[in-house]
């Protein structure tokens, strides 16, 4: 029988590489929801090509124009925070939920409460509000599978293993187009420098985040949500081929890595067949061609983020979620050109210094406090020098 999926976050590269997929095997799949920002015609052309049940714009002014889109389609067309989450709720055996930032994080918890499997692409869910979800996650017997490379690498890495066994989980990083780069060289960083992602297609705020590291830090955040092992056990590594995704340790001495292209659709198929597998076009790795494997501990004097956000995780409650907000507001202003590269890093260490509001219990807690913290960040934005 074809399982039921819903894809927070369509028109994005994730929800691409997801129903590119899906595509490739209609037969196991019925949609029931898509949704975008505020791409109405590039949503209503997956809602038609996919027969979705519902098709949802988060911004409300583009309704309008996704109504026309989809007129005799049958398909029901909606839009604001609330038809996002409705859709959310409206269940599916799969939901991949790959809406970016806070807005993201009310239609997760929607797919949460009922029980399904999320596919799990947005950082926001562990980063900001990771033990309010994993405390929901139990609650309502739901299966988080992590849709990040470096997550879906160490979860295919702990597959048939106890991971009371496990002695160190490392995540690699590529290092970012600026890991060779001179102290001096990243204070005139620009940003068309940092879009440039040596290895991964990615969007800008993302690329910007690995440029500095903080898409690592971040990360490490998921990871110590993710898998329990506790802070000490997880580390970091720079792989600048990004072929290896991320390696398990167990106490015997073994260590188990996980190889494959710089293709989002690696991780994506892995979340969508689990726990069997599915085929991918993807170009097979081909070793010889490739040559050597190199790894190189971070330089946390050059590139802080890692340390930060680790002393984010030791201090806990609502750190994570200020540094994130923080460092998005950061990254805005430096591809805005209102701030150099290094000061990105320093505006969330910043705001985290200014003291910490109370450890938040709820989601609705979570956004108040990503509110606070963008504000507080806003206040710290200095001009380029």
């Amino acid at each position: 029988m074809a399982r039921t999926i819903s894809v927070l976050g369509a028109t994005g590269s994730i929800g691409a590489s997801t129903l590119d997929l899906v595509r490739r095997e209609p037969c196991q799949w019925q949609v029931v929801a898509l949704t975008a920002n505020g791409n109405a015609h590039d949503l209503a052309a997956l809602a038609r090509e996919f027969s979705a049940h519902v098709a949802v714009v988060a911004d409300e002014a583009a309704l309008p124009a996704l109504r026309d889109a989809l007129a005799g389609s049958g398909i029901e067309a909606a839009a604001g925070q609330a038809a996002l989450v409705e859709a959310a709720a409206r269940g599916a055996d799969v939901t991949v939920a790959a809406i970016v930032g806070c807005a993201g994080l009310a239609p997760t918890m929607a797919a949460i409460e009922k029980g399904g499997t999320i596919a799990l692409a947005n950082k926001e869910a562990l980063v900001s509000a990771g033990d309010v979800m994993t405390a929901a996650v139990a609650r309502h017997g739901a299966t988080l599978l992590p849709v990040d490379s470096e997550h879906n690498a160490i979860f295919q890495c702990l597959q048939g293993n106890d991971i009371a066994h496990v002695r160190a989980i490392t995540l690699t990083a590529s290092g970012g187009p600026f890991r060779d780069w001179t102290a001096e060289q990243l204070q005139r960083a620009t940003p068309a420098e940092a879009v440039k992602h040596p290895n991964w297609s990615m969007g800008a705020k993302i690329s910007v985040d690995s440029a500095t590291m903080m898409n690592k830090g971040l990360e490490f955040i998921e990871a110590f949500h993710l898998f329990p092992v506790g802070v000490e056990r997880l580390r970091v590594i720079v792989h600048p081929q990004s072929v290896v995704h991320s390696m398990v340790e167990y106490r015997d001495g073994s260590t188990l890595a996980q190889l494959g292209p710089s293709d989002m659709r690696v991780p994506i198929a892995s979340a969508l067949a689990w726990p069997q597998r599915m085929h991918t076009p993807c170009t097979p790795l081909d070793l010889a061609a490739i040559g050597q494997l190199t790894f190189r501990t971070p330089d946390e004097l050059r590139f802080p983020a890692t340390r930060v956000a680790r002393d984010a995780v030791v201090a806990g409650g609502a750190a994570p979620a200020v540094l994130n907000a923080a460092n998005e507001i950061a990254v805005a202003a430096f591809l805005a050109g209102q701030i150099a590269f290094t000061r990105i890093v320093q505006c969330a260490q910043d705001v985290l210094a200014r003291g910490l509001p109370p450890a938040p219990a709820s989601l609705q807690d979570v956004i108040a406090i990503d509110a606070e913290a963008r504000a507080r960040a806003r206040e710290l934005m200095e001009p380029v020098r």
